[in-house]
């Protein structure tokens, strides 16, 4: 009787694994507390590992193909992009899914097969009470997450349709499978129709993502080629190389405050560009999860005084942006209001009913050929009446008598006339000299100013233009000499023995050392000089990249010139591209930086090496960074880390070998869990399935919640917050329960005996997270168009917002009283 005491004591027989030693000396409050501390502890080992899973999956989806895309350019090398192989919701919804859901769907796994096929509480208490979690508090704390005012959508909105849909339609089926077919009981086509729900799921978001719906087909192949555009243009940070022009511009900002160095400005560039990628949420989790460990952060971090030198210049950008916008604001204002009154100036004078005499034009040109120039005089306002007005001319540079004949007349109007012409005498001569003006006057006699005024254009200035010498168009100098980084080379052109009239001359480049496209933009183009110009510049784009390279050159020709004029001796210059020594250096400076410390651009570690490294030092070796609480964090989870460290890393089988591996130490410690979480239940008086909707599901889900918060504040939707909560809850049924049973069903099925599933605690929280889950997509949708609630899935106005948050969290709190009150009896 004593041994058989001894072997079967209080809850030695809830675990599956677990004691290891026998407990029966131990008082109760001990092993509850011990228990509790292992479920916590191995709580932090499950979020660690499955850190380690998460990048292998991250590792996987981000497999690239080369597209190579034709050149714009005449003899330009073609543009190869690199486009991810995976889908990016046919990822969400399979592998990162299985990701964040892992441990719940293990758990799930091993109970029935521990139980010898058997059903448990354990397992589908954890995925209903995750999902519930997911769903409500995660979406609570995410719509206060934002600051007032501002919101977040959600941007593929059908696929969340289509996963909202199956995240209700999976628990209801749960419900009518195991109360209204066959109760209590899951035959074989019941699990394996659950199961299969999970790859219809996945074509179906997948057909939603691609506008595959439409009702146009049209505009359903215009919309996928808009976005295979919008895709290949997408910046992307693919295996640590970052975008290039976007980080050169950045750099070239930041650099201009002498405070920062050159590491200085390295580090804040690369920090800025990955704060402004789009990320997936599996990045987001992955850092979540080392935010509660220690552990090296997926972010670059920069210390305070590079982050206060940096948001210093960035203020001063945007205010010296602020005050050109006020200045610009401001003179088109004082335009406006001169046009304003130049109208009202001269609808005064319309409805004085008094005729108004001016020139047409208020300069003009004219050839010295041209043997005489007819100039427009116009009446507007009364013309029923006739009027006169004294027309002039009046010397400038040119002289009558010399280069023009004098005029003075009087010039009338006859009634309804409006438009009257004046032709002035131009003198030719065969010497050259410079172009030469002189005005013509209008002027009124003063019995007539009560009838007749003049316009605001009653003086009009008349060029006279040489026609004897054109010129000659050639390049100022042979060589030119520019460096990389210049943006743009200014060639000079100039026009000699001659500058009249208006020429051109036909330029192209010639590709040498430097290739047009890749070192700089060429091609062919018109320079036209207007009359009297004798030096213009051709501009030209050079192309500023990251690789050092020796000095490259190339040719611009003249040809075909125009106007009378020719091509002088000096035809071909060469621009020689130098590169910027200091510019390059730090360019240098950044890219070993990036190379050095590739491993901080990206989520996993390629080698043993990486992984050691980070395993054995606070914040992943980045100590000048390391909080205190991430020392605190390292020691707790130091154990973890360095067993971990041992698992295959990513750079084998395209991390393939590191997703079975990592999976299958989640099956272990999700084993342990599991017996933990029974154990400390039991010894403290907790139904399994109350155990599993508050501890286990909480100890699941709080990586998701802190990875859901910080993508709700970084990103410009709200897709990675909580667009892919309903999928993760569909997969987390269709798999943590469809696979499960259907193993279960297909063992009892051979022996002839019915699968049973006892339906009280568990249909009772699935009914209620049914209900719970409807009116939660149905607030969201609400917020999505009411204005009151901002137009946004997330954030909108504090009140709307905080209202939101206490009917979210209020349900929560309700579902979990109201499952435990139905699992002890309280409730039918």
């Amino acid at each position: 009787m004593l041994e058989e005491t001894l072997l079967n004591y209080s809850c030695s027989d809830k675990g599956l694994f677990l004691p290891l030693i026998n407990e029966f000396t131990w008082s109760r409050e001990v092993r509850a507390f011990l228990y509790f501390t292992g479920l916590i502890y191995c709580f932090l080992g499950v979020a660690i590992i499955a850190d380690i899973f998460m990048c292998a999956i991250e590792k996987i989806t981000s497999k690239t193909r080369k597209l190579v895309l034709s050149s714009t350019t005449s003899g330009a090398e073609p543009e190869v992009i690199e486009i991810r192989v995976w889908n990016d919701t046919v990822a969400n919804l399979t592998l990162m899914a299985l990701g964040s859901s892992a441990p719940e769907i293990m758990l799930s796994i091993i109970e029935i097969v521990g139980n010898g096929f058997k059903s448990g509480d354990l397992g589908p208490g954890t995925i209903v009470g995750s999902a519930a979690f997911n769903l409500l508090v995660i979406s609570a704390v995410c719509v206060i997450s934002l600051p007032s005012q501002e919101t977040r959508r959600i941007r593929l909105i059908k696929v969340f349709a289509i996963t909202s849909f199956f995240s209700v339609f999976a628990y209801i089926w749960l419900l009518i499978i195991l109360v209204a077919i066959s109760p209590n009981v899951v035959e074989l086509w019941e699990a394996l129709i659950t199961f299969l729900y999970f790859p219809i799921l996945v074509v179906l978001a997948y057909f939603a993502d691609k506008n595959f719906f439409r009702k146009d087909k049209m505009k359903r192949e215009k919309q996928l080629e808009l976005e295979s555009a919008e895709d290949s243009q997408r910046e992307h940070f693919l295996d640590g190389h970052v975008d290039k022009d976007s980080l050169t511009k950045y750099l070239k900002e930041i650099h201009k405050n002498p405070q920062l160095t050159d590491e200085d400005a390295a580090a804040a560039a690369v920090t800025k560009l990955m704060e402004e990628k789009e990320h997936s949420r599996m990045w987001y989790r992955v850092g979540a999860i080392r935010a509660i460990t220690g552990a090296r952060k997926p972010k670059p971090q920069l210390n305070e005084r590079i982050r206060q030198k940096c948001e210093e210049m960035m203020r001063e950008l945007m205010a010296l942006k602020e005050e050109e916008t006020i200045q610009s604001k401001a003179y088109q204002q004082i335009l406006e209001k001169e046009k304003g009154l130049s109208q009202k100036a001269l609808s005064r004078g319309e409805r004085q009913e008094t005729a108004i005499i001016e020139f047409s034009a208020s300069a003009c040109a004219v050839m010295e050929n041209v043997g005489q120039i007819a100039v427009t005089v116009k009446r507007h306002g009364k013309t029923s009446s006739q009027v006169s007005c004294w027309v002039e001319t009046v010397n400038g540079t040119a002289e009558a008598g010399e280069d023009y004949v004098a005029l003075k007349e009087i010039l009338t109007f006859e009634p309804e006339q409006t438009q009257r012409k004046v032709f002035v005498q131009i003198i030719n001569d065969n010497q050259w000299e410079p172009d030469e003006t002189f005005f013509m006057k209008l002027s009124l006699d003063q019995g007539s100013k009560g009838e007749v005024t003049l316009g605001r254009t009653c003086i009009m200035e008349i060029t006279i233009l040489n026609d004897d010498e054109p010129g000659i168009l050639q390049f100022k100098r042979r060589g030119l000499l520019v460096q990389e980084n210049v943006g743009t080379a200014y060639v000079p052109v100039i026009r000699e023995n001659g500058a009249d009239g208006i020429v051109s001359t036909r330029w192209r480049t010639i590709d040498k050392s430097a290739i047009s496209g890749r070192d700089y933009h060429g091609g062919e183009g018109e320079l036209i000089f207007d009359h009297g110009e004798v030096e213009k510049n051709l501009e030209i784009g050079i192309i500023d990249d990251f690789n050092p390279e020796k000095d490259e050159h190339f040719e611009i020709e003249l040809f075909q010139p125009s106007g009378g004029a020719v091509i002088g001796t000096i035809k071909r210059t060469t621009v020689t591209i130098t590169n910027d020594d200091n510019f390059n250096s730090i360019m240098d400076r950044l890219m070993v930086l990036t190379n050095v410390n590739v491993d901080s651009l990206k989520l996993h570690s390629e080698t043993w090496v990486g992984q050691l490294k980070d395993a054995v030092n606070a914040n992943g070796g980045d100590l000048e960074n390391a909080t205190r609480i991430d020392y605190v964090l390292h020691f707790l989870t130091f154990g973890w880390k360095v067993f971990f460290a041992l698992v295959p890393p990513t750079g084998f089988l395209g991390g393939w070998l590191t997703f079975f591996v990592s999976l299958g130490v989640i099956g272990v410690l999700t084993a342990i869990v599991g017996d933990l979480a029974s154990i400390f239940g039991c010894l403290v008086g907790l139904k399994d399935t109350v155990t599993a909707i508050t501890f286990v599901a909480l100890g699941t889900s709080l990586p998701d919640l802190f990875a859901s918060r910080t993508a709700a504040k970084q990103e410009k939707y709200a897709d990675n917050a909580i667009g892919n909560v309903t999928g993760s809850n569909s997969v987390n049924v269709f798999l943590g329960l469809g696979l499960p049973w259907l193993i279960a069903a297909a063992y009892w099925t051979s022996k002839d005996v019915q699968f049973t599933v006892s339906t009280g605690s568990l249909t009772f929280s699935v009914g209620l997270y049914s209900a719970a889950s409807f009116i939660c997509i149905t607030i969201l949708m609400i917020r999505r168009f009411a204005r009151v609630f901002g137009k946004g899935e997330l954030g909108g106005p504090s009140t709307m917002a905080w209202s939101t948050f206490a009917v979210l969290i209020i349900m929560w709190f309700l579902y979990i009283l109201l499952s435990s009150l139905q699992a002890y009896g309280h409730l039918l």
